[in-house]
């Protein structure tokens, strides 16, 4: 099978000769073999790791992603970041930690975004729409439409 493995900026693996993979999603690990049925899927951030036809193994620690199967020859892994290694309890320890903390202050800048713009358009309303309290009449724009007795 063939398999590719891209970031936004460079192509990180491109292998001919890949007999399996093994990969990890919301469902859990599974595995692809040659003749797969057409697949996608979203992947968590894990390591990834392929069986070469000649025996040798590699992994890729990614940081999530979109995998594809098609024809049941081909593979396409699409993720934000990637990284190669031989080790595979050091990616399993230390890079997917690292993973994971770029994740959650991900997480957090996007709360923190989130928070600053629900304020602006709370200030924005009242703005507009300043408190009735003091004039006890109806919204601008109301008293016109009043029908005339």
């Amino acid at each position: 099978m063939k398999l590719r493995i891209t970031i936004p900026t460079a192509v990180v693996v491109g292998l001919d000769d890949v007999a399996h993979l093994r990969a990890e999603d919301a469902s859990g690990a599974f595995g692809i073999l040659r003749g797969h049925a057409d697949l996608l899927t979203v992947l968590e951030t894990s390591v990834v790791t392929w069986r070469r036809t000649g025996g040798s193994e590699g992994h890729c620690a990614v940081r999530g992603g979109v995998l594809t199967v098609s024809g049941g020859e081909r593979i396409a892994l699409a993720t934000r970041e990637a990284v190669l290694g031989d080790d595979l309890i050091r990616l399993e320890d230390e890079v997917l930690k690292t993973f994971r903390e770029k994740a959650a202050e991900e997480r957090s800048a996007r709360a923190g975004s989130t928070r600053l713009q629900l304020a602006a358009v709370r200030r924005i309303f009242e703005y507009l729409r300043p408190e009735r309290g003091a004039r006890r009449g109806p919204p601008m724009g109301l008293a016109a439409r009043r029908p005339r007795g």
